[in-house]
C-alpha cells in the first residue's frame, strides 16, 4: 500500500462568467491530494493521511477521495476551515496564492503521532505540508519515522513565495533528502535548490545524503532520472497543453503505479532500465492526459495504455 501525506485543499480555478466578467470555481486539490486521486484512479492500493475539515469544503475532498477509490482510514477531521489556493493561469502554467494559516492543514500539535497503517510499503510527501509552521515539522517527523519502516518519494514542488526563511529551509530540504529514497522535482525546483551550485554539483549533494534515485521532469523535454549508477533521459508523451494543473502529481502516481505494479519497492537499488524507463513512461502519459484538460483532473487507468 501507498500512503500520501500532505495538504488536502480548494483550488480556486479562475472562469469566465457569461456576462464577461472574471470570477473563480472551487475544485479539489493540493499537491500531495492529486497525487493520492491520480494513483486512486490508476488503480493503485493507496491511502491518504491529512487533516481535514469538517466543514462542506472538507466533505468534498473526502467525496471526491472515495469517488477515486482512495483509502481514507488515515485521514483525521479537523473543525477547522478548509485551506484554499487562488489559481492564475498564464499561456496555460498555473501559479498559486495559498490560504493555510488558522486552517485544518495547520491543526498538528507539537507531539501529534500518527497511526500508520500495517502493510504500508511506500510513503509519498510534498507540497506546502512541509513549508507550513505546524505542518512542516510534523510531515518532517512522520517522513523520518517512515523512512526506517519503507521506502519515500518527495517531491517538494517548490513555491519560492511561500517560503519565509530560505535558509532554514534548504537545511530542512537537505534532512529529508537523507529520508527519501526517490526525490521527484521539475527543473525550476532543481534550479532554486541548486541556488549558487552548479545542477551537477546539486544532484551530487542529493545523493551524498541519502537519495537513492533523482527524477527531473522537464515538461515537453521529458524526464531525467539520476542516481550513483544511471543517467537516463525519457522522451515526454506529446500532449496538447490546455493547462499545467496537476501534471507533476499525476507524473508521480503513474511512476508510482508503475513500481507497485512491478513489485518494486524493495528493489530500488537494483532497477534495470527497462524497469526504470516503464516507471516514468507510464507517469509521463498520464500527466499527458491530466495538461490536456482543465484543472488537476487526472486520468483513470483506461484512458491511457502501458
Amino acid at each position: 500500500m501507498i500512503l500520501c501525506c500532505g495538504e488536502a485543499l480548494m483550488d480556486m480555478l479562475p472562469i469566465e462568467a457569461a456576462d464577461g466578467r472574471q470570477g473563480f470555481a472551487p475544485a479539489v486539490g493540493g499537491s500531495v491530494f492529486n497525487t493520492a486521486i491520480a494513483l486512486g484512479r490508476l488503480g493503485a492500493n493507496v491511502q491518504f493521511h491529512s487533516k481535514i475539515s469538517s466543514d462542506d469544503l472538507g466533505q468534498k475532498l473526502l467525496n471526491a477521495l472515495a469517488e477515486s477509490h482512495v483509502g481514507t482510514d488515515p485521514v483525521v477531521t479537523s473543525v477547522l476551515p478548509c485551506p484554499l489556493a487562488m489559481v492564475h493561469l498564464q499561456d496555460g502554467h498555473a501559479s498559486y496564492q495559498f490560504y493555510d494559516e488558522g486552517t485544518a492543514a495547520q491543526d498538528f500539535t507539537a507531539d501529534e503521532k500518527p497511526h500508520l497503517p500495517n502493510n504500508l510499503k511506500m510513503a509519498f510527501f510534498g507540497g506546502i505540508s512541509l513549508l507550513g509552521h505546524r505542518s512542516g515539522p510534523y510531515y518532517r517527523r512522520l517522513m523520518a519515522q517512515i523512512g526506517q519502516l519503507a521506502p519515500v518519494m518527495l517531491d517538494p514542488n517548490i513555491r519560492p513565495g511561500f517560503i519565509q526563511d530560505e535558509a532554514s529551509y534548504r537545511a530542512e530540504l537537505d534532512e529529508m533528502f537523507g529520508h527519501a529514497s526517490i526525490l521527484k522535482v521539475s527543473d525550476e525546483d532543481l534550479d532554486w535548490i541548486a541556488g549558487k551550485r552548479s545542477v551537477e554539483a546539486t544532484l551530487a549533494h542529493i545523493l551524498r545524503l541519502g537519495t537513492r534515485l533523482i527524477l527531473i521532469t522537464k515538461g515537453g523535454d521529458g524526464v531525467e532520472a539520476v542516481s550513483k549508477h544511471v543517467q537516463l533521459d525519457v522522451p515526454s508523451t506529446p500532449a496538447q497543453v490546455v493547462d499545467t494543473v496537476g501534471a507533476g502529481d499525476t507524473f508521480s502516481a503513474g511512476f508510482l503505479c508503475a513500481l507497485q505494479e512491478q513489485e518494486l519497492f524493495g528493489s530500488l537499488l537494483t532497477l534495470s532500465e527497462e524497469q526504470l524507463t516503464r516507471a516514468i513512461e507510464l507517469g509521463a502519459k498520464a500527466a499527458a492526459v491530466t495538461v490536456s484538460r482543465h484543472g488537476a483532473n487526472p486520468p483513470w487507468r483506461q484512458e491511457i495504455s502501458g
